[in-house]
């Protein structure tokens, strides 16, 4: 990969950052667009696995990012595309968080919090219908999904029940 390539990656990835309302997987969809559609650096099971890989391994959630980087362009991109999704919106936090507790009591930054949770709502569901799309191959696992989906909306026990039941239909060959 190409010194402009991996600008291009870098760049896209900082203006990602400052989309990234509610976490880096809410933009997902728009990584996945770039990275599998647009420039053909991974393919969607490439694309997926990172992220599976990323979410299951200890540590922070921002590491598929990382794996992301190093799909498409080895330790540069790596490089490239965790510093583009880290330095603008650590930047931007910084400067918001300075004026936010400067005017915690006005009205603007009340409605602003109020503003972002719907959006950051929309970007995970956007996120978990990309990884849905690209992993459920058969009937089995969009039962599964459905499922899965069904759990969060209208239960409050915890998400681990979700990966050992997973984890048991996987070892049953059941999906």
């Amino acid at each position: 990969m190409s010194a402009a390539d991996l600008l291009q990656l870098f760049l896209h990835f900082a203006s990602l950052s400052l989309l990234a309302i509610g976490g880096a997987l809410g933009t997902s969809p728009e990584m996945n667009r770039y990275l599998v559609d647009e420039r053909g650096w991974m393919s969607d099971a490439q694309f997926t696995d990172a992220i599976a890989l990323a979410q299951a391994a200890p540590g922070p959630n921002i590491l598929f990012v990382t794996l992301l980087g190093w799909q498409a362009a080895g330790a540069a991109g790596a490089l490239a595309a965790t510093v583009g999704i880290l330095l603008p919106s650590s930047i931007l936090c910084f400067w918001g968080n300075r004026w936010r507790t400067a005017n915690q009591t006005g009205r603007l930054v009340r409605s602003i919090r109020r503003g972002l949770s719907p959006i950051a709502i929309g970007l995970t569901l956007a996120a978990g219908w990309i990884i849905a799309q690209a992993n459920n191959v058969d009937w089995k696992l969009w039962v599964l999904t459905a499922a899965s989906f069904a759990f969060f909306l209208f239960s409050r026990r915890n998400p681990l029940w979700l990966i050992g039941a997973g984890a048991l239909a996987g070892g049953l060959g059941l999906v």
